[in-house]
């Protein structure tokens, strides 16, 4: 196949669209074939060309495919800048499939970067633009792929249900386009999926034989089709799995098979060059000759399997633990003590190596969670570190202010005692001047110019006096009057304490104002729905009954008319049970969130919308009361959703974390325009707000036109109120 698509890639022009179309394939055959540098430097000089485009439908899927095998050549930095010029690209083109592609992108590199719950968001976006793009070549292809990496996804939560859904799902699309690789993976994906869940409930025997029956499919399946197999090692993969598969969980009646399977791994492998599942094959034999009794034979095998895994570039060391621990007990058994403790090093070597990758992994995902989970926590800290120090620093300025004000007041009150000493002693100057003037009137009058001089001299000195006097008593006013502006400035700042003292009442009184309304809102619907169940419903039952008994007493045209208006009655009880039931659920109160949503969710699916309902991680019940309001939330935006957007699906998903519980409300409607929202001040959403404020929660909203809507909002565990 790989001749036939070098073949077909060579006969395209350059630079057009039917090479950019078959770049993808030929490169990715070319990776598998262990041709990974001239995969790289085709891509790249088409994606080169595609950018050239006005359309960015080719240069975004060319990208997309560069983005990923530099992420499995372990080139990090060259992945991120090629999935983020894909996603540009993508803004360019309104092509459906090519946007899903690049959220199918996005998503496996999340998923390879431990970031698990991004790579399910964005598998399921890239699902949602598949399933509204029409027919194409590469759709049913592109969805099986989608769907594998959710099925590997949910393998690894455990979640058994969604993990078969989305490989049955892969096997169903694989059927339909009659691709043989894609329904050789899809078996392949199944019978592990079955072989996984034997060895978690041994008793349940079926899932043994279903993997026993789809791994053996796909080896007929491969048989039927070798030559449009572009991967050829995948006949060596499917035959090991599946004489391991006899060899461990079925009897030894079945020791032919086993040797038969491992020996057409073995077969294969060798023709693929696939070294790793050369040694898995001589390690199942060794096992079959340890079960015999054979232990030189099994020693030979587990030699040539050594032999074998040390020529891969990168040693899978699984497998080398198992060939380690078989040699060490062989060794053991002909009392050959020094290979068997060289061999038990190695093992334990090899171990150690395991453990730590693993260690290491897990420690990187609960790390970028726990880093995440630390920031908010710590921007949170922040915030209120700022307010706290905004509102003390506002304090501290009024204080200074009062304190420097105070300091001015001391000042201006020491001026103007000195102003009046002054003034005093200018008052005694002026009474020894008038004593001594009289003095000399007295003594003589003889000098009467001289006099008359100094009397002049003496009434210039008296208006100076006056002029300085007023001068100073002018000054001294304008002291007052700043003084004034002071003392009013100061009752201003008063003021504005009292104003923000107010504020802070007033918050306090609308936290309480709107618990009071929540609880009475609750309290008001069950009284409501105990109204209507007990005094409407037992007055309708009642009428239905009297009915019924007039109905046997009467003719037949009034038979006819009254088992009408019965049939009307029952139609009339059910929609009031069903309306009590919405206003207090009796499941919320008695079996928790999770089966009142169920139920909900199961009343209100129909032939025309489905309703699904996914728990994740949902290990710690909240309290009644977020249970209660949770219930609330997501009954209003379901009802939002099917009253506007006539969808055909909702997903409802509650995840927990480690600190909080995330809840989305994800729809396949008309969608609408987030800004318009803004502008719209309608009683559903102030009701929703209102309710996660009360969490001390946050809401966020993303919505296309005819693409759908998600509304996602989060909140601590532990909530607490002032």
């Amino acid at each position: 196949m790989l001749q036939q698509l070098k073949t077909d890639y060579n006969k395209t022009e350059v630079a057009s669209i039917p090479r950019f179309q078959l770049t993808g394939k030929y490169a990715q055959a070319l990776f598998f074939n262990n041709e990974q540098d001239k995969a790289i430097e085709i891509l790249e000089e088409n994606v080169k060309q595609a950018s050239k485009l006005a359309e960015g439908k080719y240069a975004a899927y060319l990208y997309t495919v560069l983005a990923i095998n530099n992420r499995i050549l372990e080139r990090i930095s060259n992945s991120t800048s090629s999935i983020e010029r894909a996603k540009l690209f993508a803004t360019n083109t309104s092509d459906l499939e090519t946007k899903g592609y690049v959220k199918y992108g996005e998503g496996w590199l999340a998923a390879r970067n431990n970031k698990e719950a991004e790579a399910v968001r964005n598998f399921l976006q890239a699902a949602q633009y598949f399933d509204k793009a029409p027919p194409s070549p590469s759709l049913d292809a592109r969805k099986s792929t989608v769907y594998k990496e959710l099925t590997s996804i949910y393998a690894n939560w455990n979640e058994y249900e969604l993990q078969e859904k989305y490989g049955a799902l892969s096997l169903q699309v694989a059927l339909k386009q009659k691709d043989a690789t894609a329904i050789f993976e899809a078996y392949m994906s199944m019978g592990y999926i079955h072989e996984q869940r034997f060895i978690q409930s041994p008793h349940l025997q079926n899932h043994r034989d279903l993997a026993e029956k789809y791994y053996l499919q796909a080896i007929d399946l491969y048989n039927k089709n070798k030559q449009s197999f572009a991967i050829a090692s995948n006949l060596s993969f499917v035959a090991n799995n599946l004489a391991n598969l006899y060899l461990r969980f079925y009897p030894s009646s079945y020791k032919d098979k086993v040797k038969y399977y491992a020996q057409l791994a073995q077969k294969q492998g060798q023709e693929s060059e696939q070294h790793n599942h050369i040694a898995s094959s001589y390690g199942i034999l060794a096992e079959l000759a340890i079960q015999d009794g054979d232990f030189l034979k099994a020693k030979t095998f587990l030699l040539a399997s050594l032999s074998e895994i040390y020529t891969e570039p990168v040693v899978d060391q699984h497998i080398l633990l198992s060939i380690y621990e078989n040699l060490s007990d062989i060794c053991e058994r002909d009392n050959d003590y020094n290979e068997s403790l060289r061999y038990y090093k190695l093992y334990v070597e090899t171990f150690q190596n395991i453990y730590n990758k693993e260690k290491l992994g897990l420690s990187k995902r609960l790390e970028a969670q726990y880093e995440k989970e630390k920031q908010m926590q710590e921007l949170k800290n922040l915030q209120l570190e700022a307010q706290k120090k905004e509102q003390k620093l506002q304090l501290m300025q009024v204080l200074d202010l009062q304190q420097r004000q105070d300091l001015e007041n001391l000042r201006l009150r020491d001026e103007n005692n000195l102003k009046r000493l002054e003034l005093s002693r200018m008052e005694g100057d002026q009474q020894r001047q008038a004593l001594r003037l009289s003095k000399l009137e007295s003594e003589t009058r003889a000098n009467e110019a001289l006099n008359y001089r100094k009397e002049l001299s003496y009434r210039e000195n008296i208006n100076r006096f006056y002029t300085v006097l007023m001068i100073a008593s002018f000054l001294l006013l304008l002291v007052l009057f700043y003084a004034y502006r002071q003392r009013t400035r100061h009752m201003k700042q008063r003021e504005k304490l009292h104003s923000l003292e107010l504020d802070k009442e007033k918050q306090r009184s609308n936290i309480a104002t709107l618990t009071a309304m929540l609880d009475g809102q609750e309290q008001e619907r069950g009284r409501l729905a105990r109204d209507l169940h007990d005094g409407l419903g037992g007055l309708l039952s009642g009428t239905k009954l009297h009915l019924s008994h007039v109905t046997e007493q009467s003719g037949p045209d009034l038979k006819g008319q009254l088992s009408k208006s019965i049939s009307q009655l029952d139609i009339a009880v059910d929609e009031l049970r069903r309306v009590a039931h919405n206003l207090m659920p009796d499941l919320l109160q008695n079996y928790g969130l999770e089966e009142a949503l169920t139920d909900y969710a199961s009343r209100m699916s129909n032939d025309n919308i489905e309703i699904d309902v996914q728990f994740l991680h949902y290990t710690s019940p909240m309290s009644k009361e977020q249970e209660l309001i949770i219930y609330r939330i997501i009954q209003e935006l379901v009802n939002n959703a099917i009253k506007h957007a006539s969808p055909h699906q909702i997903i409802i998903q509650v995840v927990e974390e480690d600190e909080r519980y995330s809840i989305t409300v994800e729809d396949d409607g008309k969608g609408f325009e987030i800004d318009k929202l803004k502008n719209n001040n309608s009683a559903g959403l102030h009701n929703i707000n209102s309710r996660i404020r009360f969490l001390n929660g946050n809401l966020h909203i993303q919505s296309s036109i005819e693409l759908g809507t998600s509304i996602e909002f989060y909140f601590p565990k532990q909530t607490t109120h002032d």
